[in-house]
């Protein structure tokens, strides 16, 4: 049977650049994934495909940049004055996070600077990427009723609202500051305050 919405999906997945086949992220050594379908945890061309799976089901689904993080907007990349950083130790590519507009939090990359300004990316880092994720549907249960009304899977005291079980690995976007690396396959329309791909 079909996955559907306020479904509780777990997956093992391992995530690759399309273009050159680098691996990006995978969980396959760690605890399944897991999210509760329909309330955009993770990215939009994901979870799309995955609601035509069913559970034990594997598959390689494809990705575009415009339904996974984005394509690469040039205007992202802004300078800001370098006192705006006093105490950090800049180096090129550094990822740093810190509070946006909407009191989110926002993960942006060190470009480049000098002594007045610094270079920095707000871009997603898979923003312009497309995507390939090898992944398997480990499980799938119908969320209970506090799942639903809070968002997230499990209790809050154990999960600290993220939408991954306990002892899961939380993969992020800018609403995050739960980010562990680059990857991760979070939804970026700020539904979703932790887990996703």
């Amino acid at each position: 049977m079909a996955i559907k919405d306020n479904q509780v999906v777990s997956i093992s997945y391992e995530l690759k650049d399309l273009a050159n086949g680098e691996v990006i992220d995978s969980n396959l050594d760690a605890a399944p994934l897991t999210f509760i379908v329909g309330k955009g945890q993770i990215i939009p061309g994901l979870e799309n495909e995955i609601k035509n799976l069913s559970q034990g089901d594997n598959a390689d689904i494809n990705v575009s940049a415009k339904d996974g993080y984005g394509e690469y907007d040039e205007s992202a990349v802004q300078s800001l004055p370098k006192e705006q950083f006093a105490g950090l130790e800049l180096t090129e590519g550094m990822t740093l996070y810190g509070q946006g507009e909407d009191g989110g939090t926002v993960q942006v990359v060190v470009k480049s600077f000098d002594d007045e300004t610094v270079n920095v990316d707000f871009n997603h880092p898979l923003a312009g990427k497309d995507l390939l994720f090898a992944l398997s549907i480990t499980e799938v249960r119908e969320a209970t009723a506090d799942e639903l009304i809070n968002g997230f899977v499990g209790a809050p005291e154990s999960t600290g609202g993220c939408g991954c079980s306990e002892g899961d690995s939380c993969h992020t976007t800018e609403e995050s500051a739960h980010d562990h690396d680059e990857g991760g396959c979070c939804s970026t329309d700020g539904n979703s305050g932790c887990c996703s791909i």
